[in-house]
């Protein structure tokens, strides 16, 4: 919105002239932009949690009617019934962090740091120091760069 206006002064005498107007103002988003790296770790996490619950469930249903799933479905056929319950809550809880590092919270990415660092320290000390040790150490310092995205 450009152009001059006038104004009137206290005393009435004078008009005070603009030659423009200030700019409109736009309210900033309170929510900074995703970072790529944090949605692909999302996308990651999720596909993770995904083929947890799944597995889970497929073990339990084969276990409770044999008879409408066959066995062939199963993707972690070495568990039990207790290990097929505790697999699927693990992959919903998975499900429920990488929906929460989506939306950019907090306490998610806390979460995903503890795990992160709680995998490199075991691994560390079982001594399997492979590529995968390499990629969590990656993975926790570019999480500790991008927090400042997160409310």
């Amino acid at each position: 919105m450009g152009g001059s206006s006038t104004a009137n002064a206290n005393s009435g005498s004078s008009a005070v002239t603009f030659d423009r107007l200030p700019p409109s103002w736009q309210p900033m988003s309170a929510v900074p932009r995703l970072p790529i790296g944090v949605a692909v770790v999302s996308v990651l996490i999720a596909i993770a949690g995904v083929v947890m619950v799944l597995g889970g469930i497929l073990f339990l249903l084969g276990e409770i009617g044999s008879n409408f799933f066959p066995s062939a479905l199963d993707l972690f056929p070495s568990i039990d019934l207790l290990g097929a319950a505790i697999l699927a809550v693990l992959g919903i809880a998975l499900l429920v962090i990488a929906t929460s590092l989506w939306r950019q919270e907090t306490w998610a990415l806390w979460t995903t740091l503890v795990i992160v660092f709680g995998t490199t320290i075991y691994l560390f000390f079982t001594g399997s120091i492979t590529i995968l040790f390499v990629l969590l150490i990656i993975l926790f310092v570019y999480l500790l760069s991008v927090r400042r995205y997160f409310y």
